[in-house]
């Protein structure tokens, strides 16, 4: 028991670490494209776009990857030419906060990435399922094969308790593949005011990408 509560604890906070790096990337990006607005007319239109690309990759192709623990290059396509933007602009006061919001950005992507795995070796959780399988038999070999409703009834209740909580361990550890998952809540939210910036100061551009962040044919 003392094996299974520790497990759990792990995969807790792994899944809470998911949750806070994905709100930290999402934080990251808006700060991004808030600090964009500083930047020459030609430097923001572009940063705003291609933060609006980044956020679309990370929602729709990078997320349904994560569940199976995987990454995928398609917000790099974007973030790379994010920074590339940052050259025009490289010794002007905007750029050091340029920099640092995009540090920060790809910190947390990487944080993101990380939690995406599973934090518990697979061979701990087949032994804790062993275990219990071994318990049960053992402790239905010692019921008393007359009059033993009541401890059939105990039995039925402790295996059921155990195997939901090795269930909820294994869940919990897949923060972005699970039942109780990390949704992509905080960077559609940064998408969609990203979008309408973009749309409001930029009228008569178009987005170099999809509505799933893909890039578009020149």
């Amino acid at each position: 028991m003392l094996l299974l509560a520790f497990v759990l604890v792990t995969a807790n906070g792994s899944y809470g670490k998911a949750e806070q790096a994905s709100r930290g990337e999402a934080k990251a990006l808006d700060q991004l494209v808030e600090v964009s607005e500083y930047a020459p007319e030609a430097q923001r239109a572009q940063i705003q776009a291609d933060a609006v690309c980044y956020a679309r990759a990370v929602r729709f192709v990078e997320w349904p990857a994560m569940s199976d623990g995987n990454g995928s290059g398609a917000p790099s396509v974007w973030s790379t030419q994010v920074r590339r933007s940052f050259k025009s602009v490289e010794g002007e006061p905007v750029f050091g906060m340029l920099i640092a919001a995009d540090n920060k950005r790809s910190d947390e992507r990487e944080e993101r990435l990380t939690q995406a795995s599973a934090s518990i070796p697979s061979a701990i959780f087949w032994f804790l399922l062993a275990t219990l399988f071994v318990t049960v038999v053992a402790l239905g070999i010692c019921l008393p094969r007359r009059h033993n409703r009541g401890q059939l009834i105990l039995l039925t209740v402790i295996t059921a308790l155990l195997t939901t909580m090795l269930v909820v361990i294994r869940d919990v550890d897949r923060p972005f593949g699970g039942i109780i998952n990390v949704k992509p809540t905080a960077i559609a939210e940064v998408e969609r005011q990203a979008n309408r910036d973009f749309l409001a100061h930029h009228p008569g551009r178009k987005l170099p990408c999809d509505d799933r962040g893909r890039r578009l044919a020149a």
